[in-house]
């Protein structure tokens, strides 16, 4: 049985927000290391990767490009912003590869009434060796489209050791009758719309609340092989006191960000 569609008075103005803090890290034991780790992410997360990343999720969420623009940047950081509507685009439609404002290392996809934004953030640390890849990503849609569509695509994405996910649903719309209705789906929590392999990957915990409409949940990648947290290095390489003072220092790291605070 197909499930009754709710009858509105004209658009559903209900705004749903997917906001995401991605963290990759690793351990690089040299400054020439380090500098290699940054490019090396500068590289992997491009402007050409990240307009492909943010077109399919324009895809996957059933939105549909209008318009491109993207720029890389010296010595490193990319921007990129694409215009998307609801609607499939009219024949004729050119696509611009004009560049926006120099917002380093960005990505910013525009809805014809919300948008999709992806920022990124490597750096490294000159004493402790710790290097940290942070993403932030941000989809908001209006009306039937719905965020939560590209939620496992964009954890598989990108490397993800720690992830923080936020989901808000802001606003009201109005059935035929007038009543105000402040969400229009079910969920308990985010949890609920992660595939399989995800919760089966990842530590979660849940802050929610609902009379709120807000959703968080905090992940935190169960596997730990420290080899693949060394940039340069392997493990074969480390003395026994090493690759305990190594580990240690990855696995603080991560409970740090996890939790949002010094430990």
């Amino acid at each position: 049985m197909s499930k009754r569609r709710l009858k509105l008075h004209g658009f559903n103005n209900l705004t749903k927000a997917l906001s995401f803090n991605i963290y990759d890290l690793c351990y690089a034991t040299t400054e020439a290391q380090r500098a290699d780790y940054i490019a090396y992410i500068d590289e992997a997360y491009n402007a050409e990767r990240l307009t492909d990343i943010l077109s399919d999720v324009s895809s996957i969420i059933g939105a549909n490009i209008l318009n491109i623009a993207r720029q890389d940047y010296d010595p490193q950081g990319a921007s990129v912003t694409i215009l998307i509507a609801e609607e499939p685009v009219a024949p004729g439609t050119t696509v611009s590869t004009a560049a926006p404002g120099p917002l380093p290392e960005s990505v910013v996809g525009h809805l014809d009434k919300s948008h999709i934004t992806v920022h990124t953030y490597p750096e490294s640390h000159p004493h402790d060796g710790i290097c940290t890849f942070r993403a932030d990503i941000d989809v908001a849609t209006c009306g039937v489209i719905s965020p939560l569509k590209a939620l496992n695509y964009l954890i598989h994405s990108f490397e993800s050791d720690i992830v923080t996910v936020d989901y808000r649903v802001r606003g009201f719309t109005r059935d035929v009758r007038g009543r105000k209705h402040f969400i229009d789906h079910k969920i308990t929590s985010i949890q609920d719309y992660f595939s399989r392999d995800t919760k089966t990957a990842y530590d979660m915990i849940d802050v929610n609340v609902y009379q709120e409409n807000l959703f968080h949940t905090k992940m935190r990648l169960k596997e730990f092989d420290i080899d693949n947290y060394l940039f340069g290095i392997n493990a074969a390489e480390l003395s026994k006191r090493e690759h305990g003072r190594i580990e240690k220092r990855l696995r603080k790291e991560m409970q740090e960000l996890f939790y949002g605070r010094n430990l």
